[in-house]
């Protein structure tokens, strides 16, 4: 046994103090450098995908970008609205405004039909995507204003600070998840090892994980830009492959210490554990690395930031494993030790290590599989079918503005502006590129397009509202130019929330009529629409496009893991189907909760009728890494026994009953942390950590304890085609002289 996996392990229980405090100093190091360099965020040029990134950078080129902006909305606090009051008030506002420095201009004050409320917008200079942190200096303005006039009521939302308060209450629920996770995780440990010792050593190693990842995290966001998902999902994986993995290890050392009855060592007993769960804590880290990996090819910021996160978390939770676990379980075993020789020298009886390897629950769960094999994997497998069903219903969309939690002020600002002005509620830009001779040309077709969706009544048809009699025509004031006359870009409102059924049709009229119709016919001109409806309508698009290629990746990488892990091409035919069957079934469920409003009170929230753009992309690339975690550690003291020249059939019995009780504690504790994000306010957050949670309980005590032990018996020799290594094994039926298995550690 002189892996590579043995020899860390072997190096760490040989020097235990100087494994955990270079494990210390490392997690110390990669916060500290993390810290210094910073995090680089994705830029508003890292999200644009399809038509509608490109009409902004055609935009951008010209200095035409879309601008953040804020909007304030005066009101009376009781009584009629006084007008005269509000416009001196937006007068003064309009002042302060002007003269904060992140400020580009102020537009004219604008009265709502009912005449009620006055709106004035305010944009701001830079990066939209950098908006937000500018959002407090205009707060302050707002406010003061609204101290000013204490019978007005100052309202302020906009992207800006919608998406700040979004980022307040992810933080929030980041907080309510850990208090929900680290607690329910603590004692599903102290259940399984019986001492709080024991407990807190996957807990201590998963959080210090966590730690060093994020801050190696905001190193990585220097090659690829971090989209701000990135801490969510390194706390969400950190901490369920962080505990899995120091689970498969620990468990495997009390079971090998139990075996042994105090004749082994401590270092010895961490060799063995570090041969066999130590191998396959790897295997199983570097199928989750290179799944994820997949997410890269999807072109998309967002994915990549995913599986940056994910990708880094694993890798140090790997590494705790091969350090600082071996040492630390060296330390507890002596002290152990101790304690034994103390018990003996007062002639007390030495207190066993619990085994719990196997037990009359799971020989009972395992009956059915072991008696009937055949009607299990058929009972098991259509249940499963059964829940993939929902499946054809499924609707894609990509979750808006409009589905935040009403629980952020600005939201509820924003119901509010969209009422009173409804005009204002989606704006498409429709951007034109041409040579600087045919600007006229192009003003003109633009012109032209206006004139023809004013008519249409799916848009807003005049601009806004102005008491003035020289008001101009709705297409020649919504025209700019960029200064080398280059770049023109138009803009048209649509009184409709940018996640109606109306808001898609009048960007499909756009870009299917009205655009072919005019700017179309301006020779060598290039032209494009864009806006938030069609960033929502273009990036489900895109996915789908890249799925094709990300799935097929996936699938081979699956497989390659798999058979190497085995060496069977019939397993890793055999963990690619399983896989494919228990991810479409979570996501069956998800589309059965999340799509109808039968949960909505139950998992308090709204449903949109839809599944967010990412979910399943993303159920599909994790789980089919995480599943990788059960597949090797059950198939490998399957293999394990092979080896040793057991029969399949009992090996199979054998190798499931001694690993179900160790499956299912990591599958509960991975659940657990999945679980606490449905309490999450982000709609797409809760619908993720939902499937992942259902993919896994689906995985762990369906998959695993019914379909793979009933295919596996109903294979028999055949499961380890074309390796004969195993056949050979199983054929001599003969054990070494120390009655040790066998153990494969290539």
């Amino acid at each position: 046994m002189n892996s590579f996996t043995v020899r860390m392990a072997r190096w760490s229980a040989r020097h235990p103090w100087r494994a955990i405090v270079g494990w210390l100093v490392f997690v110390a190091l990669c916060l500290g450098i993390g810290s210094a360099v910073g995090t680089h965020s994705a830029t508003t040029a890292d999200y644009r995908v399809g038509e509608a990134g490109r009409a902004e950078a055609m935009a951008a080129e010209g200095g035409l970008e879309r601008r953040a902006a804020e909007q304030v909305l005066i009101s009376s606090r009781s009584g009629p609205f006084d007008r005269d009051t509000a416009e001196a008030a937006a007068g003064d506002l309009t002042t302060r405004m002007k003269r904060l420095p992140e400020v580009a201009g102020v537009a004219d004050p604008l009265l709502s039909e009912d005449h009620r409320i006055l709106m004035v917008e305010v944009a701001l200079k830079g990066e939209e995507r950098d908006a937000k942190d500018k959002v407090d200096a205009l707060v302050g303005q707002t406010d003061a204003v609204g101290k000013a006039y204490p019978g007005l009521r100052l309202e302020e939302t906009g992207s800006p600070s919608i998406s700040k308060g979004v980022d307040q209450q992810r933080g929030d629920d980041l907080a309510l998840s850990e208090k929900i996770t680290l607690p329910i995780t603590l004692i599903t440990l102290l259940v399984v090892f019986g001492s709080v010792t024991m407990a807190g050593v996957p807990l201590l190693l998963a959080l210090s994980s966590v730690a060093a990842a994020v801050g190696l995290s905001m190193v990585a966001s220097h090659l690829s830009p971090d989209a701000g998902v990135g801490t969510n999902v390194i706390l969400m994986i950190g901490l369920a492959v962080g505990v899995d993995y120091t689970l498969f290890y620990l468990k495997r050392e009390r079971e090998e210490r139990a075996r042994s009855g105090g004749r082994l060592s401590s270092e010895a007993l961490v060799d063995m554990a570090a041969a066999t769960s130590g191998r396959a804590v790897v295997i199983s880290g570097l199928a989750v690395v290179a799944s994820t990996a997949t997410l890269y090819l999807a072109s998309d910021v967002i994915f990549s930031s995913l599986a940056t996160g994910t990708i880094v978390v694993v890798l140090v939770a790997v590494a705790s494993s091969l350090t600082a676990l071996p040492a630390m379980l060296v330390k507890l075993g002596k002290r152990e030790e101790r304690r034994a020789r103390r018990r003996a020298e007062r002639g007390k009886p030495v207190r066993r290590t619990r085994d719990d390897s196997g037990g009359r629950v799971w020989a009972a769960l395992l009956r059915p599989a072991s008696r009937h094999p055949l009607a299990t994997l058929c009972v098991s497998v259509l249940a499963l079918l059964a829940l993939v069903t929902p499946l054809a219903g499924l609707k894609i969309t990509e979750m808006s503005r409009d589905t935040h939690s009403r629980d952020i002020a600005a939201m509820r600002v924003y119901d509010r502006l969209n009422a009173a002005f409804p005009e204002q509620r989606v704006t498409h830009q429709v951007v034109v590129r041409a040579d600087a001779a045919r600007s006229g040309e192009v003003g003109g077709a633009l012109r032209e397009l206006a004139r023809r969706a004013d008519a249409d009544p799916l848009f807003a048809g005049v601009g806004p509202k102005s008491d003035g009699p020289d008001q101009k025509s709705a297409g020649a004031s919504r025209v700019r130019t960029s200064a080398d006359h280059r770049i023109s870009v138009l803009e048209l409102k649509v009184p409709y929330l940018g996640n109606s059924d109306q808001a898609y049709d009048s960007l499909d009229h756009l870009r299917e009529d009205y655009l072919p119709a005019t700017v179309g016919r301006v020779e060598g001109a290039a032209s494009g629409v864009s806006g938030d409806v069609a960033r929502y309508a273009d990036y489900p698009a895109h996915q789908n496009s890249k799925l094709p290629l990300v799935l097929g990746a996936l699938l081979l990488v699956t497989f390659a893991m798999t058979t190497y892990a085995f060496r069977s091409v019939v397993l890793g035919l055999i963990g690619v189907v399983l896989n494919l069957l228990s991810a479409a079934a979570a996501l069956g469920l998800l589309v059965l909760v999340f799509q109808g409003t039968w949960a909505e009170g139950l998992l308090d929230f709204q449903s949109t009728g839809s599944i967010g753009s990412r979910v399943p992309l993303f159920l599909f690339v994790i789980l089919f890494g995480l599943s990788m975690d059960y597949q090797v550690f059950v198939v490998s003291r399957i293999r394990e026994a092979v080896l040793a020249g057991v029969p399949t059939r009992q090996a199979v019995l054998e190798g499931i009953r001694r690993s179900a009780s160790v499956v299912t504690s990591a599958a509960v504790v991975m659940t657990t942390v999945f679980v606490s994000f449905v309490f999450l306010h982000i709609i797409e957050m809760k619908q993720i950590g939902f499937v992942l949670a259902a993919a896994v309980l689906l995985d762990a005590f369906i998959v695993r304890i019914m379909v793979l032990p009933s295919a596996m018996l109903l294979l028999g020799e055949a499961s380890w085609w074309p390796s004969r290594t195993a056949g050979r094994a199983a054929a001599a039926s003969a054990h070494p002289a120390d009655g040790r298995p066998v153990v494969d550690v290539r």
